[in-house]
């Protein structure tokens, strides 16, 4: 949640944050199950994005909204496209800042050549870097007893990602102050959930795939930031999502991409729901 600190404010209160003349949203943060500041349920689905966005759709129900707007990136795009897909009468549209596609794809002889050269993207990125998500997905627990007795591990764990994944070239601290480094970091430790934290990854390897196989219908919109850890055409990406109204290509950012730009990206959820706002 501390990620998402920034660019909530910026959608809240645009106007203190030098944009006097954009709407302002109310901003609802939940957090995700078996993550700080959450409990971690027993069943595994539970932890399915599709059971999750049930959960969302409750609570915004409860909170007296009767239709509302997603917005997320990693886990939360594929909760928001759930959303979309599971309650679209109630969604106005869904904006992403990661891009979750079916996992199986044409033969590749029917595939465009920035379609092939994405694949090709994605299965280099799974045989280099891939590591870390297959053991949460296989053998979370052997993973999350080791980090749960060391800090110094912990902390190594946390702080690799957040160098690989950001556009920081190797200095972290460029896009990323030290201080919510420490603070990100420190949730995790003080409330012992970086073990239920691997469990949505477990869930997505033994339960539906994250993105519905009907795709999701609602209006989308998705920033396409640089350093993202996988970015598919659009043309794959509109296989899934039929309603694509707003694909923009972002100068600079990450994985952590409202930690890294909160202000450009909530430019982008602002202008892709403007016009949605009367729906």
């Amino acid at each position: 949640m501390l990620e998402l600190t920034a660019l909530a404010q910026r959608l809240a209160r645009p106007a203190r944050h030098g944009a006097p003349g954009a709407p302002s949203f109310h901003v609802v943060v939940p957090a995700l199950p078996g993550f700080p500041l959450s409990g971690a349920p027993t069943a595994l689905r539970a932890y399915t994005a599709a059971s999750i966005a049930d959960r969302w759709a409750q609570l915004m129900e409860a909170l007296g909204y009767e239709r509302f707007a997603a917005s997320g990136g990693d886990v939360g795009a594929r909760v928001s496209a759930w959303l979309g897909a599971r309650h679209p009468q109630r969604v106005l549209g869904v904006h992403l800042s990661a891009n979750a596609l079916w996992p199986a794809l044409p033969d590749a002889s029917e595939l465009a050549p920035p379609e092939r050269a994405w694949v090709a993207e994605r299965q280099a990125w799974t045989r280099e870097e891939g590591a870390y998500m297959h053991l949460q997905q296989t053998k979370p627990l052997t993973l999350a007893h080791g980090l749960a007795d060391s800090p110094a591990g912990l902390a190594a764990w946390i702080v690799e990602k957040f160098r690989a994944w950001s556009d920081c070239g190797g200095e972290i601290e460029s896009v990323i102050a030290r201080d919510d480094l420490l603070a990100n970091i420190s949730l995790y430790w003080f409330t012992g959930a970086i073990g239920s934290s691997f469990w949505p990854y477990y869930a997505r390897l033994h339960g539906p795939w994250p993105v519905p196989e009907g795709g999701v219908g609602v209006p989308t919109g998705y920033a396409e930031f640089p350093h993202e850890i996988l970015r598919p055409p659009r043309s794959l990406a509109a296989r899934v999502y039929t309603d694509i109204r707003r694909w923009t290509t972002m100068p600079k950012g990450g994985h952590f991409a409202a930690m890294e730009q909160p202000e450009a990206l909530a430019h982008e959820i602002t202008e892709f729901f403007r016009p949605l706002r009367g729906r």
